[in-house]
């Protein structure tokens, strides 16, 4: 059975199964985006709103400070190799909102097998679909130091 590692800046970071995933309220995305080896694909997608599975989890910001909130960031890595990263203000409801899923449903088929699927129905392309999702990172980076140059 698939899992995938939620963990970082979390009170409740989890190990969870596509079954744990789907007894989250779950959300449909009819899709198309274009794939850069096959063209044109379009899928229907069910799955948990990332930004409700993260929130469950508790993230250390503090919810109040909107600047504090749109500091942190999601890694999210794939058994398939990929990975991508979003913002939390891309799905945050003070900020995009964006609908972006883990999927745990495929045009009808379950995917507890191969795992879930990250799903950002908003972009045209799906560099950023990331299938057999196996971890998914939160958290921010440390501003970069200053370097003096001479």
């Amino acid at each position: 059975m698939a899992t995938l590692l939620l963990h970082g800046d979390l009170d409740h970071p989890a190990t969870l199964s596509v079954a744990d995933l789907r007894a989250w309220p779950q959300h449909r995305a009819e899709v198309t985006f274009d794939c850069a080896t096959n063209g044109p694909q379009h899928h229907v997608f069910e799955g948990v709103l990332l930004r409700d599975l993260v929130a469950g989890a508790g993230p250390v910001f503090d919810a109040r400070r909107r600047k504090d909130r749109s500091r942190y960031l999601l890694a999210v890595s794939g058994g398939d190799g990929h990975h991508t990263v979003l913002s939390w203000a891309e799905l945050d409801a003070d900020f995009c909102g964006s609908p972006v899923l883990l999927a745990t449903r495929l045009d009808g088929e379950d995917l507890d097998g191969p795992g879930s699927q990250l799903v950002v129905p908003s972009d045209r392309c799906g560099a950023r679909y990331v299938s057999a999702v196996t971890h998914v990172w939160f958290g921010t980076l440390s501003a970069p130091a200053l370097v003096s140059v001479s």
